[in-house]
């Protein structure tokens, strides 16, 4: 039979514990609604374990806001040093669902403690409490409820702030991206020419709204076209921007009027003094002569363009590096074609030919060739609605890899 004297004592500390629970949730609410940093709630938190409810040795485990799939030590009380690195937190305390005892075998690092207390936010661990000794064994059980209610609350908020965290991120991404994919649809040309001597025609199609491929044309007065493909490493708001600047240099240079050969020197010093070697862009620049029916060309380490024509088709692949990767180039060859009456000049980013059928089989550059070869006579704008359908029927339901682009431009003698 309990003495009156020690029910009457017990129900003291257990409202003593209550209330001091009601208080410290008081506090910590409030302190979450201040917004107080996560730093500043993990030290009320163990102020609170370590002075009130006697804890001396316990560690408060909560996800890593960088990676999601690592563990942190968020704070601690009797313990010299965190975890050691080799252990696989995540692992070694997944099997504990539920506030209870430690038994079994476990890590030496977790084996110390006598207590855990998961907290779980929509059914996912989010923090991990093990406590060890208190300095009074009397209302074990009535200290590790109070605990547990803390730790949740607590936990439920750092996590909160973690994923508020995350969207404030991601909606900063798209942000840029919107920004990103705005600039560049201003640098991407709108309209192609179409003439009674030649007509261009374009499929783009950026992975992210936003990506690094580029195409241009620039025709001028004494009957020279020159159009362009071109390929900026790295994806997004960064190869956006550097595709910015290489569309300003392309258009202050090649308005210089010197030669094709020229041309490329010059764009590559550009580009590296941007990049210094970090980056590069794949490029292929074309310059159509009207007069003299003539194609010059140089391929800067991009997929060969196709000259489709009536005997077949070929790969023009002659040129240099790839530009912004060394501030000279080593060698330079420029392409010369006597084009037929009437070609195609197909020109693509290497989007195309990573396409994937639902077998995970890519487009073959065999498998362009082959349908080049019976495109002949057809408009530009024939060819890539004939092209669509084509990467529509291979790739069936799945996704284009990549950025995707092509220039096809349709060249022909009137009689």
């Amino acid at each position: 039979m309990i003495h009156p004297f020690n029910r009457t004592e017990k129900l003291e500390r257990e409202l003593h514990l209550r209330q001091l629970q009601v208080r410290r949730l008081l506090q910590i609410t409030q302190a979450i609604n201040n917004n107080v940093a996560a730093e500043d709630l993990f030290d009320m938190y163990r102020a609170f374990l370590r002075k009130e409810l006697g804890v001396t040795q316990m560690v408060l485990l909560v996800r890593n806001s960088q990676k999601d799939t690592e563990w942190v030590l968020a704070t601690q009380i009797g313990q010299s040093e965190a975890p050691l690195p080799g252990i696989d937190l995540g692992a070694a305390l997944g099997k504990f669902t539920r506030p209870g005892l430690i038994e079994g075998n476990n890590p030496t690092f977790i084996a110390q403690f006598e207590h855990v207390v998961p907290v779980l936010h929509k059914e996912r661990p989010i923090a991990y409490i093990l406590i060890g000794r208190f300095e009074e064994e009397d209302d074990m059980f009535e200290r590790v409820q109070i605990i547990t209610t803390i730790t949740n609350v607590i936990a439920v908020a750092i996590e909160n702030k973690r994923l508020f965290r995350r969207q404030l991120e991601q909606e900063r991404l798209e942000a840029d991206l919107d920004l990103g994919a705005t600039v560049q649809k201003m640098l991407i040309p709108e309209l192609f020419p179409i003439t009674d001597q030649y007509e261009i025609d374009t499929i783009y199609k950026p992975k992210l709204g936003v990506g690094g491929d580029y195409i241009d044309f620039q025709e001028f007065e004494d009957g020279k076209l020159v159009f362009c493909i071109g390929d900026v490493t790295g994806k997004g708001v960064s190869a956006a921007l550097l595709m910015a600047n290489f569309q300003a240099n392309f258009h202050t240079l090649i308005k210089k009027r010197s030669s094709l050969r020229e041309f490329v020197i010059d764009i590559n010093k550009a580009v590296y003094e941007i990049t210094q070697g970090e980056r590069f862009i794949t490029f292929f620049v074309a310059e159509y002569d009207l007069e003299s029916h003539k194609l010059r060309y140089v391929n800067a380490g991009h997929p060969p363009a196709v000259l489709v024509h009536d005997q077949g088709i070929k790969l023009l692949t002659e040129g240099t590096l790839v530009l912004g990767s060394i501030d000279e180039l080593p060698m330079l060859e420029v392409g010369e074609i006597d084009l037929p009456s009437q070609a195609l000049v197909v020109t693509y980013t290497d989007g195309l030919t990573d396409l994937q059928n639902a077998a995970g089989e890519t487009l073959d550059e065999e498998i362009l060739y082959n349908f080049a070869k019976r495109q002949h006579g057809r408009s530009a704008a024939s060819f890539n609605g004939a092209l669509k359908v084509m990467l529509d029927d291979f790739r069936q339901n799945s996704e284009y890899p990549d950025d995707l682009t092509v220039l096809t431009c349709r060249i022909f003698r009137p009689e």
